[in-house]
């Protein structure tokens, strides 16, 4: 065999190594610090699409928890997510509290609801009657209770990062947060952070220590669905502010970046009628976990509204959906 076909070769055999390993982690038989070394520091289209499909169909899940339980080597891969998020001076300030007692968790909803009716006075009294139907929480529904927390001693003899920040390990903590949801969405599982709860009561019934903060106690477990949008926008709440308006230059509240601003806008308007697949109201997820990876290499399109391996097939055949010309309403 000549040198090239010896190189050609190799390459299929490397192409097909570095497959398989996504298809085992896709399957949760690997986590991606074995596949470190062979896949190298980029990712692929359909990589990069999984990433931005978890972010954009990420939701707060309040009413659709099931009863099944959750095994634990799911548990287990979004916890180990979670430990690997970014902590200022790598102080790793969190801990987590895993919450199945039944008779526990309806002590914290009890919290939950004492928390709820301090709050509705400071609500405006044209909105506290839509407050009151707000499905705010998912405690006793859920298959179970995490509570995150900041333990913030731990990095006390180190100032590294916290001397001029001290808040950094809350920070830090957040998100630890965010990459636990981000990889629950991953795994077709629901999460929801339950923030109206006073904290020193909920620190005296989880025997939290004086010097750690409770961050977000979260509602985990598998739902029958995703909702198309976030609840509080369904109901009226309050609506995703436009990014152009958020995005300053140079200082705060400097203008420019009209380029930037009218490529976001772009980007927030290209295509949806691609995304948008059935009726207005269809859900965007089952409810089991989606280890399988996509039977084709085809890029997601993404919707506030709807998403579906359907509409992402329809899309990737037009032409469309493929990031950058992703529908990100």
């Amino acid at each position: 065999m000549i040198p090239s076909q010896k190189t050609g070769l190799a390459g299929i055999v490397i192409r097909m190594v570095r497959r398989l390993a996504l298809i085992a982690i896709a399957r949760g038989q690997a986590m991606p610090e074995t596949m470190t070394a062979p896949m190298g520091d980029g990712f692929d289209q359909l990589a990069r699409d999984a990433v931005y499909r978890a972010m954009f169909t990420r939701r707060d899940v309040r009413s659709h928890f099931l009863p099944a339980a959750l095994d634990d080597d799911v548990l287990a891969r979004l916890l180990l997510a979670a430990h690997h998020a970014p902590s200022v001076g790598f102080m790793q300030p969190w801990n987590f509290i895993v919450i199945r007692d039944a008779k526990r968790r309806k002590k914290v909803r009890d919290l939950f609801l004492a928390a709820r009716e301090r709050e509705l006075p400071e609500i405006e009294a044209e909105r506290q009657a839509l407050y009151r139907k707000l499905k705010l929480e998912g405690i006793c529904e859920s298959a179970l209770n995490i509570c995150i927390t900041c333990d913030r001693e731990r990095s006390r003899d180190s100032p590294l990062g916290r001397w001029h920040n001290p808040e950094m390990d809350l920070y830090s903590t957040v998100c630890a947060v965010q990459n636990f949801w981000l990889a629950a969405r991953a795994e077709g599982i629901g999460v929801g952070w339950v923030s109206i709860i006073e904290a020193q009561a909920l620190k005296s019934l989880l025997s939290i220590p004086e010097h750690v903060t409770p961050v977000a106690y979260l509602c985990v477990g598998r739902v029958s669905e995703f909702a198309p949008k976030p609840d509080l926008e369904t109901h009226g709440w309050g609506r995703r502010l436009p990014l152009p308006e958020l995005i300053m230059s140079e200082t705060f509240c400097g203008q420019g970046e009209s380029l930037l601003k009218s490529t976001v806008a772009r980007l927030n308007t290209v295509d949806a009628t691609a995304a948008i697949a059935g009726p207005a109201d269809q859900r965007v997820a089952p409810a089991g976990p989606q280890r399988e990876p996509p039977k084709e290499a085809s890029a997601l399109s993404l919707s506030s509204l709807n998403f579906d391996d359907a509409s992402a097939s329809r899309a990737s055949q037009s032409g469309s959906g493929t990031w950058p010309a992703m529908v990100l309403k």
